[in-house]
């Protein structure tokens, strides 16, 4: 079985990569839909939902790296 982040990553880094694969795929579309009607105001708007879409991605990371670092931690104690 391939040890994936997903098997082996945690509960909230789970929540964060979800959450970050909506916001980011929300703004997208609002923003292509955006361009499609010329409206700058909806493109405009769909900017700060895709930079809160990559905040949760790099916030996912930082989770990641952490739970990683928590299980090749060595037992406290030796």
């Amino acid at each position: 079985m391939l040890n994936t982040p997903w098997d082996t990553g945690s509960p909230l880094y789970r929540k964060l990569v979800v959450s970050a694969l909506i916001l980011t795929g929300v703004g997208i579309l609002l923003a292509v839909a955006g361009a499609m009607l010329q409206a700058d105001q909806l493109v405009f708007a769909a900017i700060p939902i895709i930079v809160a879409g990559l905040a949760a991605h790099l916030s996912g990371l930082v989770v990641r790296g952490r739970d990683a670092r928590r299980r090749h931690r060595p037992p406290s104690g030796r």
